[in-house]
Protein backbone atom coordinates (compact mmCIF):
# COMPACT_ATOMS: atom_id res chain seq x y z
CA UNK A 1 0.00 0.00 0.00
CA UNK A 2 1.03 3.54 -0.70
CA UNK A 3 0.06 6.05 1.83
CA UNK A 4 0.26 9.65 0.98
CA UNK A 5 1.75 11.87 3.58
CA UNK A 6 -0.31 14.89 4.81
CA UNK A 7 1.16 18.27 5.82
CA UNK A 8 1.30 18.83 9.85
CA UNK A 9 -2.03 20.54 9.58
CA UNK A 10 -4.18 18.50 7.29
CA UNK A 11 -2.97 20.59 4.02
CA UNK A 12 -3.06 23.80 4.74
CA UNK A 13 -0.56 26.41 5.56
CA UNK A 14 2.01 25.44 7.83
CA UNK A 15 1.83 27.92 11.10
CA UNK A 16 4.50 27.48 13.55
CA UNK A 17 4.27 28.45 17.32
CA UNK A 18 3.34 26.36 20.71
CA UNK A 19 0.26 28.19 21.12
CA UNK A 20 -2.85 25.56 22.51
CA UNK A 21 -4.29 26.19 18.75
CA UNK A 22 -1.30 25.03 16.96
CA UNK A 23 -0.13 22.32 19.39
CA UNK A 24 -4.29 20.85 19.04
CA UNK A 25 -3.73 21.19 15.67
CA UNK A 26 -0.62 18.88 15.80
CA UNK A 27 -2.58 16.74 17.89
CA UNK A 28 -5.71 16.18 15.47
CA UNK A 29 -2.82 15.69 12.45
CA UNK A 30 -1.27 12.92 14.13
CA UNK A 31 -4.77 11.34 15.18
CA UNK A 32 -5.62 11.48 12.04
CA UNK A 33 -2.56 10.08 10.99
CA UNK A 34 -2.82 6.95 13.29
CA UNK A 35 -7.37 6.56 12.26
CA UNK A 36 -6.16 6.57 8.69
CA UNK A 37 -3.20 4.88 8.50
CA UNK A 38 -2.17 7.82 5.95
CA UNK A 39 1.37 9.39 7.28
CA UNK A 40 1.55 13.30 7.74
CA UNK A 41 4.90 15.64 7.03
CA UNK A 42 6.94 16.61 10.08
CA UNK A 43 5.97 18.30 12.75
CA UNK A 44 9.30 19.78 14.59
CA UNK A 45 9.34 23.23 12.31
CA UNK A 46 5.37 23.60 13.46
CA UNK A 47 6.53 22.67 17.57
CA UNK A 48 10.12 25.08 16.89
CA UNK A 49 11.80 21.96 18.10
CA UNK A 50 10.26 22.68 21.51
CA UNK A 51 10.27 19.39 23.18
CA UNK A 52 8.13 20.20 26.05
CA UNK A 53 5.15 21.18 23.15
CA UNK A 54 5.75 18.36 21.67
CA UNK A 55 5.42 16.53 25.53
CA UNK A 56 2.32 18.52 25.33
CA UNK A 57 1.05 17.30 21.90
CA UNK A 58 1.65 13.46 23.18
CA UNK A 59 -0.51 14.25 25.85
CA UNK A 60 -3.15 15.73 23.88
CA UNK A 61 -3.45 12.80 22.07
CA UNK A 62 -3.81 10.44 25.18
CA UNK A 63 -6.13 12.06 26.64
CA UNK A 64 -8.52 12.05 23.09
CA UNK A 65 -7.95 8.11 23.09
CA UNK A 66 -8.32 7.34 26.79
CA UNK A 67 -11.54 6.29 27.70
CA UNK A 68 -13.41 3.50 30.30
CA UNK A 69 -12.73 0.94 27.72
CA UNK A 70 -9.38 2.20 27.19
CA UNK A 71 -7.53 2.94 29.93
CA UNK A 72 -3.69 3.49 30.54
CA UNK A 73 -1.44 1.08 31.67
CA UNK A 74 2.04 1.98 30.94
CA UNK A 75 4.44 3.82 29.79
CA UNK A 76 7.31 2.81 26.65
CA UNK A 77 10.83 3.91 27.40
CA UNK A 78 11.74 4.87 23.65
CA UNK A 79 15.54 5.24 22.11
CA UNK A 80 17.18 3.77 24.60
CA UNK A 81 19.69 1.41 22.27
CA UNK A 82 22.38 3.20 20.72
CA UNK A 83 21.34 1.18 17.51
CA UNK A 84 17.93 2.74 17.50
CA UNK A 85 19.46 6.20 18.36
CA UNK A 86 21.56 5.76 15.05
CA UNK A 87 19.10 4.54 12.93
CA UNK A 88 17.03 7.48 13.99
CA UNK A 89 19.35 10.31 14.35
CA UNK A 90 18.88 11.25 18.01
CA UNK A 91 20.64 10.98 20.71
CA UNK A 92 18.26 11.21 24.09
CA UNK A 93 15.55 8.78 25.40
CA UNK A 94 11.86 9.75 25.13
CA UNK A 95 8.90 7.87 26.62
CA UNK A 96 5.43 8.00 25.48
CA UNK A 97 2.47 6.50 27.26
CA UNK A 98 0.39 2.68 26.76
CA UNK A 99 -3.26 2.31 25.96
CA UNK A 100 -5.00 -0.77 26.91
CA UNK A 101 -5.82 -0.91 23.53
CA UNK A 102 -2.37 -1.39 22.20
CA UNK A 103 -1.73 -4.67 24.21
CA UNK A 104 -2.07 -8.04 21.89
CA UNK A 105 -1.99 -11.36 23.28
CA UNK A 106 0.79 -13.65 21.37
CA UNK A 107 -2.40 -15.51 20.06
CA UNK A 108 -3.56 -12.23 18.69
CA UNK A 109 -2.09 -10.85 15.03
CA UNK A 110 -1.06 -7.07 14.38
CA UNK A 111 -3.02 -5.62 12.15
CA UNK A 112 -0.80 -4.59 9.24
CA UNK A 113 -3.68 -2.68 7.49
CA UNK A 114 -3.91 -0.32 10.50
CA UNK A 115 0.09 0.75 10.80
CA UNK A 116 1.72 2.89 8.01
CA UNK A 117 5.91 1.51 8.10
CA UNK A 118 5.98 -0.66 10.83
CA UNK A 119 9.04 -1.91 13.02
CA UNK A 120 9.69 -4.53 15.88
CA UNK A 121 11.99 -4.77 18.48
CA UNK A 122 12.72 -7.20 21.93
CA UNK A 123 12.62 -5.60 25.16
CA UNK A 124 12.53 -6.22 28.66
CA UNK A 125 9.28 -5.30 30.44
CA UNK A 126 8.68 -4.38 34.08
CA UNK A 127 5.23 -4.98 35.72
CA UNK A 128 4.98 -2.81 39.03
CA UNK A 129 3.64 -4.55 42.30
CA UNK A 130 3.23 -1.21 43.96
CA UNK A 131 3.12 2.70 43.53
CA UNK A 132 6.72 4.51 42.55
CA UNK A 133 6.09 7.11 45.40
CA UNK A 134 10.39 7.85 45.75
CA UNK A 135 12.66 7.81 42.90
CA UNK A 136 15.68 6.61 44.59
CA UNK A 137 16.66 3.44 42.78
CA UNK A 138 16.27 0.92 46.19
CA UNK A 139 12.59 2.25 45.90
CA UNK A 140 11.91 1.95 42.54
CA UNK A 141 13.00 -1.70 42.26
CA UNK A 142 11.33 -2.48 45.30
CA UNK A 143 7.93 -1.36 43.42
CA UNK A 144 8.58 -4.16 40.72
CA UNK A 145 6.57 -7.16 40.97
CA UNK A 146 8.61 -9.20 37.89
CA UNK A 147 9.93 -8.97 34.53
CA UNK A 148 9.15 -9.89 31.11
CA UNK A 149 9.89 -10.71 27.80
CA UNK A 150 8.32 -8.32 25.06
CA UNK A 151 7.92 -7.47 21.64
CA UNK A 152 6.91 -3.77 20.69
CA UNK A 153 5.85 -2.42 17.19
CA UNK A 154 6.59 0.58 16.74
CA UNK A 155 5.09 2.38 13.32
CA UNK A 156 5.58 6.35 12.50
CA UNK A 157 2.61 8.45 11.55
CA UNK A 158 5.26 10.92 10.43
CA UNK A 159 6.13 10.19 6.42
CA UNK A 160 9.51 7.62 5.87
CA UNK A 161 10.39 8.28 9.07
CA UNK A 162 11.62 11.77 9.18
CA UNK A 163 11.82 12.28 12.47
CA UNK A 164 13.47 14.24 15.43
CA UNK A 165 13.28 13.57 18.60
CA UNK A 166 10.14 16.55 18.56
CA UNK A 167 8.84 14.14 15.99
CA UNK A 168 8.40 10.84 17.73
CA UNK A 169 7.42 12.54 21.44
CA UNK A 170 4.55 14.47 19.85
CA UNK A 171 3.58 11.01 18.09
CA UNK A 172 3.26 8.81 21.55
CA UNK A 173 7.14 7.68 20.92
CA UNK A 174 6.36 6.43 17.54
CA UNK A 175 4.25 2.97 19.68
CA UNK A 176 1.58 1.41 18.26
CA UNK A 177 1.12 -2.21 19.66
CA UNK A 178 2.78 -4.51 21.97
CA UNK A 179 3.13 -7.99 23.51
CA UNK A 180 4.09 -9.39 26.46
CA UNK A 181 5.33 -13.56 26.89
CA UNK A 182 4.36 -15.46 29.39
CA UNK A 183 7.66 -15.79 31.27
CA UNK A 184 8.51 -14.28 34.93
CA UNK A 185 11.22 -13.56 36.27
CA UNK A 186 11.79 -10.91 39.69
CA UNK A 187 14.88 -9.11 40.29
CA UNK A 188 15.92 -10.88 43.05
CA UNK A 189 18.62 -12.73 41.37
CA UNK A 190 17.87 -11.66 37.85
CA UNK A 191 20.23 -9.15 36.05
CA UNK A 192 18.30 -7.36 32.81
CA UNK A 193 22.02 -5.97 31.99
CA UNK A 194 23.48 -9.25 31.01
CA UNK A 195 20.06 -10.80 29.31
CA UNK A 196 21.01 -12.00 25.42
CA UNK A 197 18.52 -11.14 22.99
CA UNK A 198 18.03 -12.64 19.43
CA UNK A 199 15.13 -11.96 18.06
CA UNK A 200 14.06 -14.00 14.36
CA UNK A 201 11.41 -13.46 11.38
CA UNK A 202 10.31 -16.11 9.81
CA UNK A 203 13.28 -18.30 11.35
CA UNK A 204 16.35 -15.58 9.97
CA UNK A 205 17.90 -13.60 12.17
CA UNK A 206 16.62 -10.08 12.38
CA UNK A 207 18.46 -8.36 15.78
CA UNK A 208 20.17 -9.09 18.63
CA UNK A 209 21.96 -7.55 21.28
CA UNK A 210 22.07 -7.31 25.19
CA UNK A 211 20.70 -5.74 28.36
CA UNK A 212 23.58 -3.42 28.56
CA UNK A 213 22.58 -2.27 24.99
CA UNK A 214 19.47 -0.40 26.32
CA UNK A 215 21.25 2.43 28.40
CA UNK A 216 23.70 0.50 29.84
CA UNK A 217 21.11 -1.89 31.91
CA UNK A 218 17.21 -1.54 31.32
CA UNK A 219 16.96 -0.80 35.14
CA UNK A 220 18.27 2.62 33.63
CA UNK A 221 15.98 3.26 31.69
CA UNK A 222 13.31 2.15 34.79
CA UNK A 223 14.36 5.17 36.90
CA UNK A 224 15.10 7.45 33.87
CA UNK A 225 11.03 7.04 33.85
CA UNK A 226 10.28 6.66 37.27
CA UNK A 227 12.35 9.92 37.80
CA UNK A 228 10.45 11.96 34.36
CA UNK A 229 6.82 10.36 35.24
CA UNK A 230 6.90 11.96 38.86
CA UNK A 231 8.27 15.21 37.91
CA UNK A 232 6.03 15.54 35.17
CA UNK A 233 2.89 14.76 38.02
CA UNK A 234 1.86 11.54 36.83
CA UNK A 235 3.74 9.13 38.55
CA UNK A 236 4.01 5.35 38.15
CA UNK A 237 1.57 2.96 39.62
CA UNK A 238 0.75 -0.08 40.98
CA UNK A 239 -0.20 -2.69 38.05
CA UNK A 240 1.45 -0.33 35.43
CA UNK A 241 3.94 -2.01 32.40
CA UNK A 242 6.97 -0.24 32.09
CA UNK A 243 8.46 -1.24 28.26
CA UNK A 244 12.10 -0.50 28.79
CA UNK A 245 13.46 -0.28 25.69
CA UNK A 246 15.14 -1.77 22.49
CA UNK A 247 17.51 -4.36 23.31
CA UNK A 248 19.22 -4.11 20.09
CA UNK A 249 18.15 -2.64 16.31
CA UNK A 250 14.90 -2.51 15.28
CA UNK A 251 13.71 -4.92 12.25
CA UNK A 252 11.20 -4.10 9.72
CA UNK A 253 7.66 -5.72 9.67
CA UNK A 254 6.01 -6.93 6.91
CA UNK A 255 2.28 -8.71 6.39
CA UNK A 256 2.53 -12.59 7.06
CA UNK A 257 5.41 -12.06 9.20
CA UNK A 258 6.25 -14.61 12.11
CA UNK A 259 8.48 -13.16 14.41
CA UNK A 260 10.19 -14.83 17.93
CA UNK A 261 11.96 -12.93 20.25
CA UNK A 262 14.40 -15.17 22.84
CA UNK A 263 15.52 -12.73 25.80
CA UNK A 264 18.26 -14.91 28.33
CA UNK A 265 16.47 -15.86 31.77
CA UNK A 266 12.87 -15.11 30.15
CA UNK A 267 12.24 -17.34 27.12
CA UNK A 268 10.57 -16.18 23.89
CA UNK A 269 7.51 -14.05 23.34
CA UNK A 270 6.03 -14.36 19.71
CA UNK A 271 3.56 -12.68 17.81
CA UNK A 272 2.34 -12.60 13.84
CA UNK A 273 1.27 -10.32 11.49
CA UNK A 274 -2.21 -10.58 9.61
CA UNK A 275 -1.66 -11.47 5.60
CA UNK A 276 -2.22 -8.89 2.75
CA UNK A 277 -5.92 -9.10 1.72
CA UNK A 278 -6.31 -10.66 -1.73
Amino acid sequence: MTHQPTTANDGGAVTTGTSPTNLRSVANTLLGALKTARPCGPVREVLQEDLDSAYEVQELIIQSRTSLRNRRIGRKVGLTAPAVQRQLGVDQPDFGVLLSDMQLGEDEQIPHEALIAPRIEAEIAFILGRDVDATDRDSVLAAVDYVAPALEIVDSRIAEWDIGIVDTVADNASSAYFILGQGKATLNGYVPAGAEMVMTINGVQASMGTGADCLGDPINALLWIAETATALGRPLRAGEIVLSGALGPMAPLNAGDIIEARIGGLGTVTATVTKEHS
